[in-house]
C-alpha cells in the first residue's frame, strides 16, 4: 500500500513540473534588431542573450551576407554579419534566429543600393614627364574579373591595356617631346559594372626653343680621321685662358683682346694645338637661350685665327658662372640639359664648315662626388653629342671631348665605368686635368691641412729651405694617375685629353730659392709632359695671362713676346723627349 501511494505522489510531481515548465518557456533577446548597411557593405554586430540550451539562425541570403555563426550553445553570443559585395538594387534579408522553446527572433537586414558592383582605382591620377624621355608605373587594382585601358594619344606606350582581379603594375614610356609646348595625354581605364577612371599625364615641352634650323647631311670632307688618329697629330696644346671665358668679358679678367698675333707666337714657340676656354651663357638670352650673334662670331674669329696657323683647337663650355659644373643633380637634370642642347646647337651650326682641326669639348670641370650625380653628367654628355651630330655637314664627324669627374684622375677612374652613346664610331676623346699636388701646383699660402711646396721631384729639393720640399705628389704619382688614364682609356682605343695642368711662379722668392724653385717648376712641367705624351695623354698647358707672383703665364700678351722661356723650353723639351 505504502509503495503504490509513492508511486502516484511521483507521477503527480512530474506532471507539475511538466506544467510548469510550459507556463515558463525560453527566452531569446538580440540587438538590434534591424541592421543597414550602406551600399560598400561593411560589418555589424549582433548581440544575442538566452537561457536555452543552444539556439540557430536561418539566413535565406547566403550568398551575399556572411554570418558568422549560424548556431550554438553559448549564453551571450557576439554575431557577426559582413557583406562584401555591391548590388545595383537595393536587397533585404530576415534572419531567423531560434532558442530552445523561445519566440524566434527576426532581424531584418538590408544594403543600399550602388551604382556599381566593383572597385576600380589606381595608384595615381596624374603624372608628369621628363621632355627628354622618360616612364612611369601606374598601378590597377580592382575586384572585378577583368580591366581594360586606352589612351587617346600615340605618343604614349603602355606595357599593358588589359587585365584582370588584383593589383596590376602598367608601365607608361614617352619619348622625347621635341616640340616647344607641353602635351596631354588622357588614359581611360574601364570595367564592367564599375567607376570608369582616367588618368591624366602630361609630358613638358623644350624649355627653349630648337636652335637646329638648319641642318645639313653629313659631310666627311676633312674629317676622316679618328679620335685616335687625331691624338696623333696633336704634340702639345696650349691653353687660352682667362679669356673668353672671363666674367664680364674677354678683357674683363686683365688680358687684352686675343689678336691673331698672339697665336702666330704660340704657334711659333712649339704649341700645334690651342684649348679655349669660352663663356656662352652671358651672351644668352635668360628666356629663351639665345646666343648673341656678335659673340658667336667673334669667337669663330678666334677659332680661324688657329685654324689659319693649321693648329688644333679644342672649344668648349667652361665654368660659364656654374650652370652646369656646380648643378650635376638630378633636380637640375632636366634644366641644364635644356640649355646644353639649346647653346650646343648654335655653337655646332656657327662652327659646322671648320674641319676635323675643330675638336668640342662638353663642359670644364663638372663637380662629381658619386654615381648618381655621375648618370647625371652622362646625360649633360650625351645631350652634347646628340645635339652637335644633330645639325649635321662636318659635325656628323667632328671628334668630340667629354669630361669626367671634376676632370679628377681617381674620380674618373672611380666613376667614368661608360662612355655615351654615339651615332659615329671612335669620334670620342675623354678629358682629366692635373694640378698634383695642390701644394706645388696652385697653393698661395699655408692651410692647416698642409703648407706650400716650392720645391718639386727627385734631384730638386732644398736642403736649406726643407720645409718647403714637397712630401707627396712627386714622381711615382705622376706614373701611377697617368698609367690609371692609360690602362682605363688610351689602350682601349680612346684618347685622353690633359685640358689643364700647370704650376704656380713664386716670382716673389729670391735668391738661390727662386732659382731652385724654377729649376724644380721647369722640371715638373717637363716630367708631365713628357709622361703624358708616353702614355698617350694629350698636354694643354693652363695659361692664365698673369705674369704676377703665384701665376702661370709662358707669353706676354700684351707685346706678344715670350715671358717664361724656361717654363716653354721644359714643356717643349718633355713633347719632343717623348716622340
Amino acid at each position: 500500500m505504502k509503495t503504490r501511494l509513492t508511486g502516484i505522489l511521483m507521477l503527480s510531481l512530474l506532471t507539475l513540473l511538466a506544467c510548469q515548465k510550459k507556463d515558463n518557456p525560453n527566452t531569446l533577446s538580440i540587438n538590434p534588431s534591424q541592421v543597414s548597411f550602406p551600399k560598400d557593405g561593411g560589418s555589424a554586430l549582433l548581440a544575442l542573450q538566452t537561457d536555452a540550451d543552444s539556439w540557430n539562425i536561418s539566413n535565406p541570403a547566403s550568398d551575399w551576407l556572411v554570418v558568422s555563426n549560424t548556431s550554438g550553445t553559448e549564453k551571450n553570443a557576439q554575431i557577426s554579419l559582413k557583406i562584401e559585395t555591391k548590388t545595383l538594387t537595393a536587397r533585404t534579408d530576415t534572419l531567423t534566429i531560434m532558442a530552445g522553446d523561445a519566440n524566434p527572433v527576426q532581424v531584418m537586414v538590408s544594403q543600399a543600393s550602388s551604382d556599381y558592383l566593383y572597385n576600380l582605382s589606381t595608384s595615381e591620377n596624374s603624372f608628369s614627364l621628363k621632355r627628354s624621355g622618360d616612364s612611369a608605373t601606374l598601378t590597377v587594382t580592382t575586384d572585378a574579373r577583368e580591366w581594360a585601358m586606352s589612351t587617346d594619344a600615340d605618343w604614349l606606350q603602355l606595357s599593358k591595356t588589359a587585365g584582370g582581379q588584383g593589383s596590376t603594375s602598367v608601365n607608361m614610356t614617352a619619348p622625347e617631346n621635341t616640340g616647344t609646348d607641353a602635351r596631354t595625354a588622357t588614359l581611360t581605364l574601364t570595367a564592367e559594372n564599375a567607376p570608369t577612371v582616367e588618368i591624366t599625364v602630361t609630358q613638358k615641352g623644350e624649355i627653349y626653343p630648337s636652335y637646329n634650323t638648319s641642318p645639313q647631311a653629313p659631310d666627311e670632307t676633312g674629317m676622316t680621321s679618328t679620335a685616335a688618329e687625331l691624338a696623333a697629330k696633336i704634340n702639345l696644346g696650349w691653353n687660352l685662358g682667362n679669356s673668353l671665358e672671363a666674367t664680364g668679358g674677354e678683357t674683363a679678367w686683365g688680358n687684352p683682346k686675343t689678336t691673331k698675333a698672339l697665336i702666330d707666337l704660340v704657334k711659333q714657340s712649339g704649341f700645334n694645338a690651342i684649348r679655349i676656354p669660352c663663356s656662352w651663357n652671358q651672351y644668352a638670352n635668360a628666356a629663351t637661350a639665345e646666343i648673341q650673334a656678335d659673340w658667336l662670331q667673334r669667337v669663330k674669329e678666334v677659332v680661324q685665327y688657329c685654324i689659319d696657323d693649321d693648329m688644333y683647337v679644342i672649344l668648349n663650355i667652361h665654368w660659364d658662372g656654374g650652370w652646369l659644373e656646380n648643378n650635376c643633380t638630378q633636380d637640375k637634370e632636366e634644366e641644364v640639359n635644356a640649355r646644353q642642347k639649346a647653346f650646343w646647337e648654335q655653337i655646332a651650326t656657327t662652327m659646322r664648315d671648320f674641319d676635323e682641326h675643330l675638336l668640342f669639348a662638353s663642359a670644364n670641370e663638372p663637380n662629381v662626388d658619386n654615381a648618381t650625380q655621375m648618370a647625371v653628367l652622362e646625360s649633360y654628355h650625351q645631350t652634347f653629342i646628340n645635339a652637335v651630330r644633330s645639325t649635321g655637314g662636318k659635325n656628323s664627324y667632328r671628334v668630340l671631348v667629354i669630361q669626367g669627374p671634376s676632370t679628377d684622375i681617381e674620380k674618373t677612374n672611380q666613376l667614368m665605368t661608360s662612355l655615351p652613346t654615339d651615332e659615329v664610331a671612335d669620334r670620342l676623346m675623354v678629358e682629366i686635368h692635373y694640378y698634383t699636388p695642390w701644394n706645388f701646383c696652385g697653393m698661395t699660402e699655408d692651410a692647416d691641412w698642409g703648407k706650400m711646396f716650392y720645391y718639386w721631384g727627385n734631384g730638386y729639393h732644398s736642403t736649406t729651405d726643407t720645409e718647403r720640399n714637397a712630401t707627396w705628389g712627386e714622381e711615382p704619382t705622376v706614373n701611377d694617375f697617368f698609367g690609371l688614364m692609360k690602362q682605363q682609356f688610351v689602350d682601349k682605343g680612346i684618347p685622353v685629353v690633359l685640358g689643364e695642368f700647370s704650376a704656380v711662379r713664386r716670382s716673389d722668392l729670391t735668391g738661390d730659392a727662386l732659382t731652385l724653385h724654377l729649376a724644380s717648376r721647369a722640371y715638373f712641367l717637363k716630367y708631365v709632359t713628357q709622361k703624358a705624351k708616353e702614355d698617350g695623354i694629350l698636354p694643354f698647358y693652363w695659361d692664365n695671362g698673369s705674369m704676377d707672383n703665384n701665376n702661370c703665364a709662358i707669353f706676354n700678351r700684351n707685346d706678344d713676346t715670350v715671358f717664361d722661356q724656361q717654363a716653354l723650353d721644359a714643356m717643349v723639351q718633355g713633347a719632343n723627349a717623348a716622340q
